[in-house]
């Protein structure tokens, strides 16, 4: 914790200031969504096709809008897309608290969805312009810190809550939002858009996107780290499915010991990692690294699960080792590729990168999703750990051959005509 304290401090203001917001960012997110399926469904009686629909339009306006919320980020500027991000959650979590018909469901789903497309890219480029080239990685390395407490804690402070119930979860997510655009609005520094065009809106919206478009190194750098994000969704979707299979209707309890285990050892785990793969390693390795730390995180997964007491405790035991592999993968490579993102952009149209590259991202964990729920529908229970383990190597071997082959070295970026 020290180290922490000290790490935070030796950042400038701005910095910090992103950084607890992130925190508090996720703290009102997660404090909200892990319950808002069942109370959609108990509490409001919904059917289960209209649940689906609710929780489907906040993913898709969320991922289907980050390349827009970046596009508007470089081209009106961080501060008022993290600003407009946090008063429409605002709105989006205040309208949940009282909506009960369908329509006002799907409106606030919806709102909530673009204010995480509008904020998060901004976020990011913020945070990357202000720690500059020789600070970026530790300064990511400190904001996932950040981030994975919010998710951390974010879940424990909703359960309190909903003793009172789900309003009161709503109403206080809500109220979260709120005073983070108030202080934002007054202690974030507004940092004015670079070299704005002025020609028409429309045309140099377009520019940009054939820009990041004819970017190769970025466009395949995506394509190999598209699995990355597949991986780390198991934890919502592959592991809930062992635990099924081992715990029957305890698998809620179990899920979210998993899912705090994962946060743990990610906040545990990423300054120490951060720290060895500056010292020892280039960016690209730390990343493949990362992967295959990912990739073997299914391997325990593969034998099993087996019938009695000492089958189960190996289980679960394979369970919370998936869990740390993936947590502390994910804080092995992250840092990198966020870094290696501003890199690949030629530190041009930043927030627009991270909206391409968080769009793609989305895209395949939705397509991954299927894929992965289909190798379940097989029956072959030792299928979908390896097709996961996998794809971890294989996405490790794809960043390691750009490395290899200069793709992910720093360059000019050509702007097409």
């Amino acid at each position: 914790m020290r180290g922490l304290r000290a790490q935070v401090a030796s950042f400038d203001r701005p910095a910090r200031l992103l950084m607890a917001n992130q925190f508090a960012i996720n703290l009102g997110f997660y404090m909200l969504m892990p319950y808002l399926a069942d109370h959609l469904a108990h509490g409001l009686g919904l059917a289960a096709w209209a649940v689906g629909l609710v929780l489907g339009v906040r993913n898709l306006s969320q991922q289907g809008m980050f390349l827009i919320g970046g596009t508007l980020a470089d081209r009106y500027g961080y501060k008022p897309m993290i600003l407009t991000g946090c008063v429409l959650r605002t709105a989006a979590f205040g309208l949940l608290a009282s909506a009960a018909s369908l329509p006002a469901l799907l409106g606030a789903s919806a709102l909530t969805g673009l204010a995480g497309a509008l904020f998060n890219p901004a976020v990011r480029a913020y945070l990357a312009d202000d720690a500059g080239e020789e600070r970026r990685v530790e300064a990511f390395a400190t904001f996932n810190v950040f981030y994975q407490a919010g998710i951390l804690i974010g879940p424990l402070a909703g359960l309190t809550l909903l003793a009172w119930d789900f309003r009161a979860v709503c109403t206080v997510a809500a109220t979260i939002f709120a005073a983070l655009a108030v202080l934002q609005a007054r202690a974030l520094p507004a940092r004015p858009p670079a070299g704005r065009s002025t020609e028409p809106a429309w045309r140099a919206v377009a520019a940009d996107w054939r820009t990041i478009a004819a970017n190769r190194p970025f466009v395949l750098f995506t394509a190999a780290m598209t699995g990355s994000y597949v991986l780390a969704f198991q934890v919502y979707l592959a592991l809930p499915l062992r635990a099924r299979d081992l715990f029957g209707d305890q698998t809620g309890l179990v899920t979210g010991a998993v899912f705090a285990i994962s946060a743990l050892a990610a906040l545990s785990g990423q300054l120490k990692l951060t720290t060895w793969a500056r010292r020892t390693l280039a960016g690209p390795q730390a990343i493949a690294y990362g992967l295959v730390v990912m990739g073997a995180a299914f391997v325990p997964l593969l034998p099993g699960p087996y019938p009695g007491t000492l089958g189960r405790t190996a289980s679960v035991l394979a369970l919370v080792l998936c869990a740390a592999l993936l947590a502390w993968g994910g804080a092995l490579l992250y840092p990198f590729e966020m870094d290696t993102v501003v890199r690949l952009s030629g530190d041009r149209l930043v927030a627009t990168y991270y909206g391409a590259y968080n769009t793609a991202s989305g895209i395949a964990v939705s397509l991954g999703n299927l894929a992965v729920g289909a190798l379940f529908d097989t029956g072959v229970r030792w299928l979908p750990w390896a097709v996961l383990a996998a794809t971890g190597l294989a996405c490790a071997g794809l960043v390691a051959r750009l490395h290899q082959t200069g793709y992910l070295a720093p360059r000019p970026v050509s702007v097409p005509g």
